[in-house]
């Protein structure tokens, strides 16, 4: 493990230091720059019953996160014009602005998730597709440590 304000591979366990408000891992040297938090006792043993009986949680599953079509704009305007309707006409129906529609279908505007899922009911199109879920943990990162403060920031020292 490595120090989170240096950047130095840590030997045996790092100290929780908290550094202007933000808890941080860091080397015994770094330390001194915050404040050396307490591990928290631990109230009871992990595989100790609840004494109130209530029933366990069970993780969530992860939900699908989805993503609007890249040819939304498109999309929007051709099954409008399509049921023959005015841009008013359809803002009133899915109880918009008629400048919202007006800046989707221009494309300076990406409808957020909820906006496209009245788009879809209301024009009978599908602008939502699943997308895969690769966070940038997933991809790699181009520095196998990752940065740190120290990367970023000069420490001056007295």
């Amino acid at each position: 493990m490595r120090c989170e304000i240096c950047g130095k591979k840590i030997v045996g366990t790092p100290l929780k230091t908290k550094i202007d408000g933000s808890v941080m891992l860091t080397c015994k040297e770094c330390s001194k720059f915050g404040k050396v938090q307490r591990e928290p006792q631990k109230q009871r043993r992990q595989g100790a019953p609840r004494k109130t009986g209530a029933p366990r949680r069970r993780p969530r599953p992860a939900e699908p996160t989805y993503e609007v079509v890249e040819d939304c704009n498109l999309l929007v305007r051709q099954a409008r014009e399509k049921k023959g309707w005015s841009r008013e006409e359809l803002a009133e129906k899915i109880y918009e602005k008629a400048s919202v529609i007006n800046r989707i279908e221009s494309g300076k505007m990406i409808p957020d998730i909820k906006l496209a899922r009245k788009l879809e009911r209301t024009l009978g199109i599908t602008l939502l597709e699943k997308s895969d879920g690769a966070t940038p943990e997933d991809i790699g990162h181009l520095n196998a440590r990752g940065a740190t403060i120290g990367d970023i920031a000069r420490i001056k020292r007295n």
